[in-house]
């Protein structure tokens, strides 16, 4: 099974839109994915399935068919995680439904992160907890592929849900607040892998399932970038100019000198439209972009961006494979 986390540190990037997109594109190519919905907002959760399942989903009382409900012993201290609800979205993809409720398990989290220097099974357990319920879900459902989407901030949710990765892919918008996003992310990528890598030894029962310390960055998506005169809006220019060195630099800790533009970039795995009008039609839908149909309003010119949709994420989907050695046959 390969993960693969999509994270950025500043927000209001489409980081979760293109979770949703790959897992709906991966198994239109035939590859059984797990959907892993890791951010305590749970905005992927809810752009898969409507209201009525979400309130079946999400009661008053416990929510046992949640991630917040597998997780439930270790944050009551009364055992380790419970076997994982995989929601059925379709064919192949099978989706970790989140809850705004596991916010609840950061202090769990960052309490448990230094105990694994002193050989605590119990931490090991803690911090590992979503490298399992991957695990076994994956297992549940014979997938070979699953994406975790996770929230906009460096805490120990994030670092328990990255470490579970084996690849990261970094959405970032042509802005200033993606730039400083990086130089942030890049070093806590390097921090943390540094720090789980050491650990690992440290575990007291060899038969306990735990992630490597891999996280490699597998390269960046460009979200959301206008379009004028075929040409990105001269504001975004100087971004864009400046995110390859930057990536360099913040993500890879490799020199810039000399990086090329974001064209001939091989650590860009693709630059994506916003197709704003596309994504309230496709949210009302409830599919993805590249599936609307005329009935759904996708019509004329509409109809013409859904077609490049399609050929769009599909050419994504296939950088992300080869880089993240995703076996697409």
């Amino acid at each position: 099974m390969k993960t693969i986390a999509f994270f950025n540190n500043k927000g209001g990037v489409g980081k979760t839109s293109l979770v949703y997109h790959l897992a709906w594109m991966y198994a239109d190519m035939g590859i059984n994915v797990i959907a892993a919905d890791l951010d305590p907002q749970a905005n992927l959760t809810s752009m898969f399935l409507d209201e009525d399942r979400l309130e079946k989903l999400w009661p008053d009382a416990s929510h046992p068919d949640t991630i917040l409900g597998v997780i439930k012993p270790i944050l009551k201290g009364i055992g380790d995680i419970a076997d994982p609800h995989v929601e059925d979205v379709a064919d192949n993809i099978g989706l970790l439904v989140g809850d705004l409720g596991l916010s609840a398990f950061e202090d769990k989290l960052s309490d448990a992160w230094p105990r694994c220097n002193d050989r605590d099974e119990a931490a090991f357990r803690i911090i590992s907890a979503f490298y399992r319920i991957i695990y076994e879900a994956a297992r549940k459902r014979e997938a070979s592929l699953a994406l975790i989407d996770v929230g906009p901030n460096l805490g120990a949710i994030n670092r328990a849900a990255i470490i579970a990765a084996q690849h990261v892919v970094i959405p970032l918008a042509p802005d200033l607040f993606s730039l400083q996003g990086l130089k942030n992310l890049g070093p806590t990528l390097r921090h943390w892998r540094f720090e789980w890598g050491g650990r690992l030894s440290k575990s007291p029962d060899p038969d306990l399932i735990l992630p490597s310390a891999d996280m490699m960055p597998a390269g960046y998506v460009l979200m959301q970038h206008d379009i004028r005169l075929d040409r990105p809006v001269k504001a975004y220019q100087k971004w864009m100019a400046r995110i390859p060195s930057v990536y360099r630099e913040s993500v890879m800790d490799e020199p810039a000198v000399e990086a090329p533009g974001i064209k001939e970039d091989p650590y860009c795995l693709s630059t994506l439209k916003h197709y704003r009008s596309l994504m309230l039609m496709a949210m009302e839908a409830r599919k993805p972009i590249f599936f609307l149909k005329p009935a759904d309003g996708a019509i004329g010119a509409h109809m013409d961006a859904v077609q490049r949709c399609y050929k769009d994420f599909r050419a994504l989907a296939g950088a992300i494979a080869e880089k993240c050695r995703v076996s697409l046959s």
